[in-house]
């Protein structure tokens, strides 16, 4: 039986997996969710015998039923291949206690290459299935870490082309490096002047924009999207806390059946919805611990029940978390309003107009599954120094921030439940934040200085990614304000 998708804010006609990854946003601005969350059909002990890519098979078959098994192996296959470092793909590093699920052994060495390496083969897939004619223009706002991996993935794709927006200021100097140098003929970077939620904005508004999308149909082009809005991006995450759940029980480390915890470090919210799904699949998860860095909107909004965006914009040392409009909460808020979309596209309006919803407190109920936390910079750096001087592992920032969120977290609830924190970067990306945090005397080096000290400290090998952009030419050096991205784009695409 296909399993359709539909709009989180109407109850119109459901489509098919492969038209929504196409649409990326449904047409009324919302987000496509499946209409039920599939159960997995392999037992657990099966599955521990099971490679990450046999396991991508039995999750992605699930949910992307339009898709033939042919077409799916084959997506999976040139996803999961030599970009990755090693044959694992995501495996498991037990430190002090807990299990450090590394998701940066991909291209762009951050966990969005998980999604972003199979996105460009689901997508151009979906066009010959709806025999698509256009030209896919695929257009991304990243906080630094989306717009590298989905340029990796998409250059130089035949019938595409990427463009992505970046805040200019709100960036690591080795993510935006990485960016800049982008190669590819089908590439475009724009940085703008304002921050993530300002590159966002400006992405759905021309995801909404009707006369927009006329000028672009005439002209022999339609958007997609490489966000984690796009529901191709979504399913692929689901899969690694299935295979991390899997690789703990071939281990010995638990029991079938046993629950563990999850703690992500979370900003849009993408990749702790991907663990929810997870659970509601049948993976024996107890408690998803959403980790937020100062821009701690997500922790409030599950302490208090309202979600506020008006407050003053950080920027931290963990920038892909700098974030105050969550949109994949969007698609957890619809489920809790027991999909109501009238009920869930009532809050979002208020969302845009006031900055601001309340959930009712039957909503509240339905969101036991999870526990916020957050952590404060010096708390980060004391995370990063204190698992380094106990263990030699160093953390990047992100990963620091869930990490230290879990310790608080255990220590106020007594649970003791094995934990997986999803290690999101790696340090490599934030060597000068990671750095400064384990030693204030590695502040006079440079980044790429720092990148051998950390290679010394670790016992690590520098990932290629570094290597690449030591010295490759800036390609990408076009600057505009929020209120051009428009014209930008119309200007790249000649029209």
């Amino acid at each position: 039986m296909d399993l359709l998708y539909k709009s989180t804010r109407n109850g119109g006609a459901a489509v098919s997996a492969s038209q929504a990854i196409l649409k990326g946003l449904a047409d009324d601005g919302g987000l496509f969710v499946p209409e039920r969350i599939p159960k997995l059909d392999v037992g657990m002990a099966q599955l521990t015998t099971m490679s990450y890519q046999e396991t991508a098979y039995e999750v992605m078959k699930l949910f992307l039923t339009d898709f033939t098994e042919a077409e799916l192996k084959d997506c999976i296959r040139r996803a999961y291949d030599r970009k990755f470092d090693t044959a694992e793909i995501a495996p498991l590093k037990k430190r002090d206690g807990v299990y450090y699920l590394e998701l940066f052994h991909g291209a762009t060495i951050a966990f969005k290459d998980m999604a972003l390496s199979i996105l460009p083969h689901l997508l151009t897939a979906s066009a010959k299935k709806n025999a698509v004619r256009n030209e896919i223009v695929i257009l991304t706002a990243t906080s630094g870490d989306t717009g590298k991996a989905a340029l990796a993935g998409f250059a130089d794709v035949p019938g595409t082309r990427i463009i992505v927006f970046y805040p200019k200021d709100g960036v690591s100097p080795v993510q935006e490096k990485q960016m800049v140098t982008q190669k590819g003929k089908n590439t475009y970077v724009i940085g703008i002047r304002g921050n993530f939620d300002d590159a966002q904005n400006g992405v759905k508004k021309m995801f909404n924009d009707r006369e927009l999308a006329r000028e672009m149909e005439a002209a022999g082009f339609q958007f997609s999207s490489a966000n984690s809005i796009n529901i191709g991006r979504l399913v692929p995450q689901v899969v690694y806390y299935l295979y991390a759940y899997t690789r703990l029980l071939a281990a010995g480390e638990i029991q079938e059946g046993e629950k563990i915890n999850v703690t992500v470090p979370t900003g849009n919210f993408g990749n702790i919805l991907a663990a929810y799904y997870a659970k509601q699949m049948g993976v024996p998860i107890q408690k998803l611990i959403c980790a937020s860095n100062e821009n701690k909107v997500l922790y409030d909004f599950f302490t208090t029940g309202v979600y506020d965006r008006n407050r003053p914009f950080i920027l931290t040392t963990s920038p892909s978390m700098d974030i105050l409009i969550s949109s994949n909460l969007e698609r957890l808020i619809y489920k809790i309003a027991g999909e109501d979309a009238a009920k869930n596209r009532a809050l979002m309006e208020a969302l845009a107009s006031d900055g601001r919803y309340g959930i009712t407190e039957d909503m509240k109920e339905r969101l036991a599954d999870f526990a916020g936390g957050y952590a404060s910079e010096a708390e980060v750096e004391r995370e990063i120094k204190r698992v380094y001087e106990k263990t030699g592992y160093v953390l990047d920032t992100h990963t620091a921030v869930a990490s230290a969120v879990y310790q608080k977290y255990r220590g106020e609830s007594g649970d003791g439940a094995k934990t997986v924190i999803a290690s999101t970067a790696s340090p490599y990306k934030f060597t000068r934040s990671v750095m400064r945090a384990i030693d204030r005397k590695y502040d006079a080096m440079t980044d790429f200085e720092l990148a051998d000290e950390l290679a010394k400290i670790s016992k690590t090998d520098i990932p290629a990614a570094i290597e690449e952009i030591r010295t490759a030419p800036v390609l990408h050096d076009t600057v505009v304000e929020k209120d051009g991205m428009k014209a930008a784009v119309k200007k790249i695409l000649g029209i």
